[in-house]
């Protein structure tokens, strides 16, 4: 056998080829030809158009003048695809400029059946936004055929047929025993506790008794913990994500002392070996998968130390710790004021909808309180 011929991984190589590889206008050509596939069904179509939409998303910047979000950009090129599929089930062979009002109309009313109503019906009241989150992710797919493609925008149509948000519920607050008995099955902060897991779901437990969502905890890097002075710094998520200025998180002291703990058993792992090509700043690690923590493992140990307690996981999700920390706070007497500037809230909406669970018996207390007034 020959020896193997093995192209250059070098830039400069390449520039100083380039005049010896130049392929024909008659090979480019084939090439070219060959390389596109054709779009054979209307189906095609309207899925090209949804990777045109995400480039688009991906290259401009939104009404407040900052780039839109990976989640956000996919939550808007998958309400296409259920568009499109939905077109394909109905019959309707065309492309996306086949949707006037009318269309539109019949498959906004399509998916209130089949998925708005069996939830309402449930006796759950379940919150899951149903058409209107529907009809406010695909607005993004019709501005853009409006600028590109002169598509008359049926948004627009008076005879569009706009869905309300269901009424929120209010969320619910975890007990104190719950927390408790959460942080008991981890170990509860003890010395003599050594497994990876057990310290690290710990640790991870009483942080978010800090009121962090579930992406800023599993964002936190290392650097991000400031132990000595009982806080960590946050990106913010939502609103000023461009913003270079993180909030600053206060820590209780078991907190502190189960993230040094943690910090322990971290440095053994082989993401945080120096050495490791692979190595990460990200605080909180994998087990299995050796990586970085994601929001399923989180999700799914919530659930898993919540069975383990004794109690039913399903009723409890990581954003439940946050709606709790949100009344812990203002039962202790902090004011709505620092509690919004803690959280990062610009409006007191947030701080009653987050407060609305235990509001009466905050009221009740605080009257108590008071004693005999006259």
């Amino acid at each position: 056998m020959g020896t193997p011929v093995f192209k250059s991984p070098l830039r400069s190589q390449k520039r100083a080829t380039a005049h010896d590889t130049r392929a024909s206008s008659a090979d480019t050509q084939t090439h070219s030809q060959s390389s596109v596939r054709a779009l054979t069904s209307p189906e095609d179509v309207r899925l090209a158009l949804l990777g045109e939409l995400r480039l688009h998303l991906q290259t401009t910047n939104n009404k407040n003048g900052r780039p839109f979000q990976r989640k956000t950009i996919n939550a808007y090129v998958n309400a296409g695809k259920a568009l499109s599929a939905w077109m394909t089930q109905a019959g309707v062979e065309h492309d996306f400029t086949a949707c006037d009002v009318q269309v539109l109309n019949q498959f906004f009313r399509w998916w209130y059946q089949t998925h708005d109503v069996p939830k309402s019906q449930d006796g759950q009241g379940g919150y899951t936004g149903g058409v209107n989150t529907q009809q406010r992710n695909l607005r993004a797919l019709f501005l853009y055929l409006a600028e590109e493609y002169d598509h008359p925008n049926p948004y627009l149509d008076p005879k569009f047929h706009r869905y309300a948000a269901p009424q929120l519920g209010k969320p619910k607050t975890l007990s104190e025993e719950f927390i408790n008995d959460c942080l008991a099955v981890t170990g509860n902060g003890s010395s003599r506790v050594r497994d990876f897991e057990r310290v690290r779901d710990h640790a991870i437990i009483r942080v978010l008794t800090e009121g962090l969502r579930a992406e800023e905890l599993l964002n936190l890097r290392v650097q991000d913990l400031d132990l000595p002075g009982h806080t960590l710094v946050v990106v913010p998520l939502k609103g000023d994500r461009n913003s270079t200025d993180g909030r600053v998180i206060p820590l209780q002291p078991k907190t502190v002392k189960a993230l040094i703990r943690y910090l322990r058993v971290r440095s053994e792992h082989a993401l945080a070996d120096p050495e490791n090509p692979n190595a990460t700043a990200s605080l909180w690690l994998g087990t299995r998968s050796r990586r970085p923590l994601r929001y399923m493992g989180l999700y799914r140990m919530v659930k898993k130390r919540a069975a383990e307690a004794g109690y039913d996981p399903d009723a409890v999700t990581p954003h439940s710790f946050c709606h709790t920390w949100a009344d812990d706070l203002l039962s202790a007497g902090v004011s709505g004021e620092n509690v919004m500037a803690v959280r990062g809230w610009k409006s007191p909406a947030m701080l009653r909808r987050y407060g609305a669970d235990m509001a009466s018996q905050r009221a009740v207390s605080a009257v108590h309180a008071l004693g005999d007034r006259y």
